[in-house]
């Protein structure tokens, strides 16, 4: 099995639902087994569930991530702006063209850089998986919105070969290296900016970050304070916090597996 897949699979069974899904295995063998252990199964089910669902230790975990690089107001100059791929969803029916999946903001912020005058060129980034069908790259996905927005295409780069974050920087290392271009604007999810800028760093890749996507504002951070309903809503474990939970131990998964392989 490649490293592609095993790096899809395995993580699966350490975040939340994943790992809760293990237990409750466990537990039921332990019920054929008439064990006096079942229990424990299941109230750690119930415990990582209530904890990784929780508003405010989602909201504290994210902000872990999305706090060592915050956007700034004015961003520098540079002679590209390089956006990873993860920003759309293929054009496949009943989709009539590409979509913005939930982490397009980092289309619309290197949009606006770009007409700002920040970089005169786009580089985009990202392939297409093979085992989950689809014939479009997400860079071509990424094109097709873009001059929806009325970037011209002859300011966009393709980069359609990477499937992960670390081809994500090799094959860009190699279109910077053509283009003689020694500085670049990194657009990603702000969640995802440590990992990827540490990786593009490692690649010898001089990157000013440019986060997007941002999950958690200030006043997520207390908002359980404002009232007696806040605080009681942000007690009870929610999808949406389930979710950001999840987002965020694979950043940490991924950052660690990146620091065994050394790409970081």
């Amino acid at each position: 099995m490649s490293f592609l897949f095993l790096s899809k699979l395995l993580p699966l069974f350490l975040y939340p639902l994943g790992l809760s899904c293990l237990l409750l295995l466990t537990a039921l063998w332990l019920c054929y087994k008439r064990s006096r252990w079942t229990f424990i199964p299941i109230l750690l089910v119930f415990f990582i569930l209530v904890i990784a669902g929780n508003t405010q230790f989602s909201n504290n975990l994210v902000r872990s991530l999305e706090g060592q690089y915050l956007p700034q107001e004015n961003i520098p100059s540079a002679e590209a702006i390089v956006v990873l791929g993860g920003a759309t969803r293929n054009h496949e029916p009943p989709r009539i063209m590409p979509d913005m999946s939930d982490r397009g903001d980092r289309l619309l912020y290197a949009a606006k850089l770009y007409q700002q005058g920040v970089a005169p060129l786009l580089i985009l980034t990202g392939g297409r998986i093979e085992w989950f069908g689809g014939e479009s790259s997400e860079a071509e996905s990424m094109a097709t919105i873009l001059e929806l927005m009325g970037i011209p295409r002859q300011a966009m780069l393709l980069e359609s070969k990477a499937l992960n974050t670390y081809e994500n920087a090799i094959y860009t290392k190699e279109i910077l290296k053509q283009r003689q271009i020694k500085n670049i604007i990194l657009v990603t999810s702000a969640a995802h900016m440590p990992r990827s800028l540490a990786i593009f760093k490692k690649q010898g890749i001089k990157a000013i970050p440019a986060p997007a996507d941002i999950l958690i504002s200030d006043r997520n951070l207390i908002e359980n304070q404002f009232s007696t309903e806040s605080r009681i809503l942000s007690f009870i474990p929610d999808t949406e916090s389930l979710d950001r939970t999840t987002q965020i131990l694979k950043e940490y998964i991924g950052t660690f597996i990146y620091y065994l392989k050394g790409w970081l």
